[in-house]
């Protein structure tokens, strides 16, 4: 398990493979103790058996260890590919305002009113800078006359 944690991403799958065999094949050695453990003396079948048991429930945990480590590294590989998915889109306003503009186009604005219209929006973010500024100044000066 400690190879499974430090491997890298292509030798990963070669591990987990790795460890699940060996698991296998310990189950079936157990099963195999089981039935020796039966043929022991009376005296000594019932401590057989508790061993028995004991490394079956050793080997399970190491089996749902595996399955967590899968099931994490599933996760983590389907967070990665849907990151590099958000990345490699393009977030554009360009396409938007064609979007807009077809529309517009629908419901019969020319062009020259919507030319018209962004140019009353790029006079209108002027105006509104201005007028912060404006306000800034008008401000101070109050705050001055008035200290």
């Amino acid at each position: 398990m400690g190879r499974l944690e430090t491997a890298d991403k292509q030798s990963v799958h070669i591990v987990e493979n790795e460890i699940q065999a060996s698991i296998d094949q310990i189950f079936s050695r157990l099963e195999r103790l089981e039935i020796l453990s039966s043929k022991e003396p009376p005296n000594k079948r019932q401590n057989a058996r508790l061993r028995v048991d004991q490394l079956k429930y050793d080997v399970q945990h190491l089996q749902t260890a595996l399955r967590n480590f899968q099931h994490r590294r599933h996760a983590r590989e389907q967070q990665e590919r849907q990151r590099e998915e958000l990345l490699s889109r393009t977030f554009t306003t360009n396409g938007t305002q064609k979007k807009i503009l077809d529309i517009a186009n629908m419901l019969g604005l020319s062009n020259t009113v919507m030319r018209l219209i962004e140019k009353r929006a790029f006079q209108d973010k002027y105006f509104m800078i201005g007028g912060m500024l404006l306000t800034c100044v008008v401000m101070f000066l109050v705050v001055q006359y008035l200290t």
